[in-house]
């Protein structure tokens, strides 16, 4: 049975761990299939769709080449590794994102990285994380 991981990737070290922390989890099983997804969320001037969608393609492209070089490192016998970015609403936590890929993808876990606040702030999930937790159909692991 193949083992499907899902990596919520956004850049920080804490999704590069992320990242990382797949391959492990990913050895388990005799095959595997990694999917390390960044959701863009879109900003710029609200009342101009244009532009915004603009600025959205930016990071998209930006982070496709960042993809590229973790797919290289990640790749080896019996592990095949999709990248993915995806734009989202700009009013959308990318959260409902990585919980419909997931669902599409018929993922067994998800990775995702927390978001550290400082002093008693750092007790709760970053917004993106708590909404993944709160909506995934299937087991979230949060790297802290």
């Amino acid at each position: 049975m193949t083992k499907r991981i899902l990596v919520a990737y956004d850049g920080s070290d804490l999704s590069r761990e992320a990242v990382y922390e797949a391959k492990n989890q990913a050895c388990e099983s005799p095959e595997r299939e990694i999917y390390i997804l960044s959701v863009v969320k879109p900003t710029g001037p609200a009342t101009n769709a244009a532009v915004s969608r603009s600025i959205g393609k930016e990071m998209a492209d930006r982070f496709r080449s960042e993809m590229q070089v973790l797919k290289e490192q990640m790749e080896s016998p019996g592990v095949d590794v999709v990248t993915e970015v995806v734009v989202s609403n700009v009013e959308e936590n990318p959260g409902l994102s990585i919980c419909a890929y997931a669902k599409k993808k018929a993922v067994d876990l998800i990775i995702v990285g927390s978001r550290g606040f400082g002093n008693v702030k750092q007790l709760f999930l970053g917004s993106v994380s708590n909404n993944v937790v709160q909506h995934a159909s299937c087991p979230v692991l949060i790297m802290k």
